[in-house]
């Protein structure tokens, strides 16, 4: 018997448990080992009952002085209550419907009872519905499986013991020995076993390090190898380093954050490798900036750019900063949908000619007919909102040109190492001098009409401001919900008259969505009601002050976002978080955004709380899934995972030393086929 083997041949399932089996997703014997336990109960820790404090699960081991006699309820529910002793006290178990336990506990017999203790009205102690075992080689720890209706935790846990029975002596070790003694790792059977059946915690614990650091080795090997593959030669090297004349050129001094971004990016587009870096930086940090240093530094060494954004209002805004920053010194174009047939004729004209040095654009720009004679730079801003075949249509315009893609979404490092993998990372963690902080309040409902009040001042002084409303989804009933439509009808005839209220919402037209905000940005909208679809808009310096309805309701990375939308000019801004909520987790994250306004470190506790499944949404396009790292707590082997992966893929770049075949096996297992054709 091996991993492969079916696992109905296993002793004690066959077709039928087979079939519980497969709706797990268990259909072998390797899938069975691989199926870790998602807890476990620590039968080996004895507490006596005098000892055993309330509310928590203990182990019990007592001897049976009153069998289980049954009574009926008034509700006409069946409970069983039996008496038990360990010496040190009596303890009550009292079972509801479990007619079997008349035969299963016996006077006089020795049992272990595993469980929560609670009061009794008399003051003694009782157990709720225990689990119990008879005196026999059971004061272990337990683990606890994912189950079905019909498939128990114990079922599945002595289905596992016979499976690690029948292929004893036999699991291959998966790790070099220089990385075992390297790192004093478990050996891979022991650990497999240690995970299923914990000999104490200790072991416990090096078995899940052994295999979170195997793991998380196969995870960056494999995002390493991607990100090396996309480095191909390029033709395209910046020959001579103009940074210091773009400096000149600058109406402010660039923060040193942004200097030692621009510096890693130029270093890279020295070489003859393209340059695939992301640039990471909070809300306000001076992107533009950086991605400005190194246009320029193409365009001085003869090469063209392109800039490519995901809305035509943000495509009018790169273009307008970018103009008033360069002058008559770069000619620059801006291509959208809307522009007219005649001018992108000419546009497309120029681009092929090499006249236009630097275009900036939605995806119009990766339209068949749009040619570069010499592209060398291509940039994509809010790189989320874009799909990996967008990018990819972008490079394509040139021969393998250097790639930055900017985001202002912050993600914790250890995150970062994981979904950016491929990219390297640079991070403007330093805000320009001015920006003046966002202050922060969060409020009960109660405080709405003083918040009209509020937000009707800021307006009259010639200020402009948000309301936000969470997403109601279909088939919602929650009566402290109100859709975004209905508010901005509410505010604009009963709260607002006289004021400009404006709507955005993600079910209108990409072109409805593009004419609000460019009513907003030109001042003819004085309030927008919006969805989180303004989370990554235009830059409004003239907009002061948000209110976010049910605040609750956001994630903290994405309350950030929001709140960025303001405090981008000279004025004072305020965002102020509405919330009735009873909820204390859900206090304490609004509490984390009345405290701060570093877009990291609200990332860092966002992740803390929800986890990375949910801070990430959706689940990252081409990334395995981690079946025991937990990236909030491994944070130091993942480290240590990164650093080796890179050790080896330096001395052994196809991974085709023969130590490290079955390491190879396990990317391939993960990311697909490793070598010549690539990770798939």
């Amino acid at each position: 018997m091996d991993f492969s083997t079916d696992i109905k041949y296993i002793k004690g399932v066959g077709d039928v448990v087979a079939g519980l089996f497969n709706k797990l997703g268990i259909f072998t014997v390797g899938d069975l080992i691989f199926n870790f336990p998602r807890d476990y109960e620590d039968w080996s820790k004895i507490t006596k009952i005098a000892d055993a404090p309330f509310g928590e699960n203990c182990c019990i081991k007592a001897r049976i002085t009153i069998a289980p006699e049954g009574m009926r309820t008034r509700g006409g529910q069946m409970l069983f209550k039996a008496m038990a002793t360990d010496g040190s006290d009596f303890l009550l178990i009292t079972f509801f419907n479990n007619k079997y336990v008349v035969n299963q506990l016996l006077e006089d017999e020795e049992y272990l009872f595993f469980g929560k203790i609670s009061q009794q009205i008399t003051g003694g102690k009782e157990m709720l519905s225990p689990r119990f075992v008879k005196i026999s080689n059971n004061e272990k720890i337990h683990p606890i499986y994912r189950q079905t209706e019909k498939l128990t935790t114990r079922k599945i846990e002595t289905v596992t013991a016979n499976a690690f029975a029948a292929i004893s002596g036999g699991i291959e070790e998966t790790l070099p020995e220089y990385l075992i003694k390297k790192y004093r790792l478990m050996e891979l059977e022991e650990a497999l076993r240690n995970m299923h059946f914990p000999e104490n915690d200790e072991k416990l614990r090096l078995a899940r390090r052994r295999l979170i650091f195997e793991e998380l080795l196969g995870m960056q090997l494999g995002l390493i190898f991607l990100r090396e593959r996309s480095r191909s030669s390029t033709s395209v090297r910046i020959q001579h380093d103009k940074t210091e004349s773009f400096y000149a050129s600058l109406p402010y001094a660039p923060t040193n954050a942004q200097k030692r971004c621009i510096s890693e990016c130029v270093e890279d587009m020295k070489t003859s490798r393209p340059m695939n870096r992301l640039l990471q930086g909070d809300v306000g940090s001076g992107k533009t900036t950086v991605a400005a240093a190194l246009i320029h530094n193409a365009v001085e060494n003869g090469y063209q750019c392109a800039l490519m954004v995901p809305t035509e209002v943000l495509a009018e805004q790169h273009f307008k900063s970018l103009s008033k920053l360069f002058g008559e010194r770069i000619n620059i174009a801006l291509l959208t949908g809307s522009v007219k047939a005649a001018e992108k004729k000419k546009i497309k004209l120029s681009l092929a000619e090499g006249k236009t040095q630097l275009v900036v654009g939605t995806h119009a720009i990766i339209s068949d007919d749009v040619q570069f004679k010499k592209l060398g730079f291509v940039i994509t801003d809010e790189q989320h909102r874009f799909g990996v075949n967008q990018r990819t249509a972008l490079a394509k315009k040139g021969l393998n040109p250097h790639t930055l893609v900017m985001s202002a979404t912050p993600i914790p490092r250890t995150l970062g190492l994981i979904i950016y993998g491929d990219l390297d990372i640079s991070i403007i963690d330093e805000l320009p001098k001015g920006r003046q902080p966002i202050e922060t309040y969060c409020v009960g409902p109660e405080y709405r009409e003083r918040l009209y009040k509020f937000i009707k001042k800021h307006i009259d002084e010639g200020r402009q401001g948000y309301v936000i409303c969470p997403l109601v989804e279909e088939g919602e009933t929650e009566t402290n919900l109100i859709p975004a439509q209905e508010y901005a009808d509410y505010l604009q005839k009963e709260v607002f008259v006289g004021y400009n209220v404006g709507l955005l919402h993600g079910k209108m037209k990409p072109k409805q969505k593009d004419e609000i905000m460019r009513q907003f940005s030109e001042g003819r909208i004085d309030l927008l009601v919006s969805t989180v679809v303004v989370e990554v808009g235009i830059d409004v310096p003239n907009a002061a002050v948000m209110m976010i309805e049910n605040a609750e309701r956001f994630g903290l990375s994405q309350l950030h976002q929001l709140r960025g939308r303001i405090g981008r000019g000279q004025f004072k801004s305020t965002c102020v978080l509405v919330s009735g909520t009873q909820s204390e987790d859900s206090k304490k994250r609004l509490d984390v955004m009345c405290k701060t306004t570093d877009g990291f470190v609200i990332a860092e506790e966002d992740l803390k709380q929800r986890g990375p499944g949910d801070f990430l949404g959706s689940r990252q396009h081409g990334l395995p899934e981690l079946r025991l790292a937990n990236i909030v707590n491994d944070t130091k082997i993942l480290y240590a995972a990164q650093k080796q992966a890179e050790d080896i893929l330096f001395a052994d770049p196809e991974l085709a030393f023969p130590e490290h075949k079955k390491i190879r096996e396990s990317v391939e297992k993960m990311f697909g086929k490793f070598g010549e054709v690539g990770i798939n």
